[in-house]
């Protein structure tokens, strides 16, 4: 069976492989990762580069484009927080970001806020990504390289 072929695997399982993805990612970049015991609070993992600070990690995939989410009561956002966002092409290797969440700290039509405040609504407010051909542009400084030298040169 040919490799990335994302469209055989179900939604736990594409949500598995790019936590998974990303964790050996970093320890391929020369970080330590250790696991939380439970993802309650929307963190999947911990890590940090030669005894730099700790940086709390909440995974998310996604096939190509779309609309990515987090509940703002689970993703509280802070200086130690960040996103990895792994974005899964058919027959490719993951793309990876790692986006700090203070990017949303000042919304735009990339990186959104909603509260859903409107009689009727029932989601929950939750922190956005809108992904499309034209916003991938938005998602450059955030390369997960890139972002990983600077949280490298922050020790």
């Amino acid at each position: 069976m040919p490799r990335y072929q994302w469209k055989s695997l179900n939604s736990m399982q594409l949500g598995a492989y790019a936590e998974y993805f990303v964790k050996m990612e970093l320890t391929m970049h020369g970080f330590q990762v250790y696991n939380t015991e439970v993802d309650d609070r929307g963190i999947d993992f911990v890590t940090r580069s030669d005894g730099g600070p700790f940086v709390e990690v909440q995974v998310k995939s996604v096939l190509r484009s779309g609309y990515v989410y987090m509940e703002k009561r689970k993703f509280v956002l802070s200086s130690s927080l960040y996103l990895a966002l792994a974005i899964l092409s058919e027959g490719k290797e993951p793309e990876l970001y790692m986006i700090p969440s203070i990017v949303w700290a000042d919304p735009n039509g990339v990186f959104v806020s909603r509260d859903y405040a409107k009689e009727g609504q029932k989601s929950k407010p939750e922190w956005g990504i809108n992904l499309s051909k034209k916003n991938m542009s938005a998602l450059d400084p955030y390369r997960f390289e890139r972002t990983l030298v600077s949280l490298k040169g922050s020790t």
